[in-house]
């Protein structure tokens, strides 16, 4: 069972046992990428209980996924602890200070982390600091490459700002997924044959592209082919942002449920068309394209 351990949360030997050791992965972990799963895999060489530290907020403000999506994802590889850390409250701490702050709190006895991690105040911290301020052993591995380009967050996000899902997912240790309740709306999709689960973009989430995707959504043990329209809907003129959800061989009540649509590739740009017949036709060549995978 997944636990999570806030930085407000008052010191312990171990979030999970006492006098038990962790190896913990280091870095800003807003979502998991080839790079953090071959950290993860040697942590749990270790046979030690695996612990993942993750920083909310940052220069940019938004994470390839929300804490909500980030414990679905830990918890479904296997981790079983998260550190939350609000960048605010640790970007001015020093390296030492941080250092300091992980062995009070899990008595680590292995610390596992990328050739690139940085960490307290001006990213002053290095791997070597880490090795020199503790009697923990830290296992630094080399950076994986694609393509001559590094695997990382930073990457992953340019892929998914230009509607590249299936790059990114390429990259990610599962595909580039949202979370989100359903809400009833204006029902308008019943109308074309094409009734969608309607859910709001998380906030502080990295945006998509707007356009039209192909997803997947699992429902009761079942996955559904899908196409999501994240954008407005100028056909009606509704300039409204949502993420609209069309479940290919679903029939009934979503609303209220939490969905989990994970996002396979981009299908098309959105646009105006000039009637509705004109955008059930469109409708129907995605579907069409998304059951043959065309």
């Amino acid at each position: 069972m997944l636990k999570t351990v806030w930085l407000t949360e008052q010191p312990n030997k171990n979030p999970l046992e006492n006098g038990m050791g962790t190896a913990m992965l280091l870095g800003g972990f807003d979502g998991l990428h080839l790079g953090h799963c071959k950290l993860l895999a040697r942590a749990k060489e270790s046979g030690l209980k695996v612990g993942v530290m993750t920083i909310v907020g940052g220069k940019e403000d938004e994470n390839l996924f929300t804490f909500q999506e980030r414990e679905s994802i830990f918890k479904n590889v296997g981790i079983d602890f998260v550190f939350e850390l609000p960048f605010s409250e640790i970007k001015d701490i020093t390296p030492l200070e941080f250092v300091a702050l992980l062995q009070k709190q899990f008595s680590p006895k292995l610390f596992v982390c990328g050739e690139d991690f940085r960490f307290g105040a001006k990213a002053q911290g290095t791997p070597e600091i880490l090795k020199r301020a503790t009697q923990v052993c830290v296992d630094v591995q080399p950076l994986v490459e694609r393509n001559g380009q590094k695997v990382s967050s930073s990457y992953i996000k340019t892929l998914i700002k230009s509607g590249d899902v299936k790059s990114a997912n390429e990259l990610l240790c599962e595909r580039f997924f949202l979370i989100g309740k359903v809400f009833e709306d204006r029902k308008i999709g019943r109308t074309l044959q094409f009734p969608t689960a309607n859910i709001k973009y998380p906030i502080g989430k990295y945006s998509l592209k707007k356009g039209v995707y192909e997803t997947r959504v699992t429902l009761f043990g079942k996955e559904y082919k899908g196409i999501t329209n994240y954008g407005a809907r100028p056909t009606f003129d509704n300039d409204k942002v949502l993420t609209e959800t069309y479940l290919d061989g679903f029939d009934g009540d979503l609303y209220g449920r939490e969905l989990k649509v994970s996002f396979v590739r981009y299908l098309r740009d959105i646009r105006k068309f000039d009637d509705i017949g004109a955008l059930k036709k469109q409708l129907e060549e995605d579907i069409r394209r998304v059951r043959e995978n065309d």
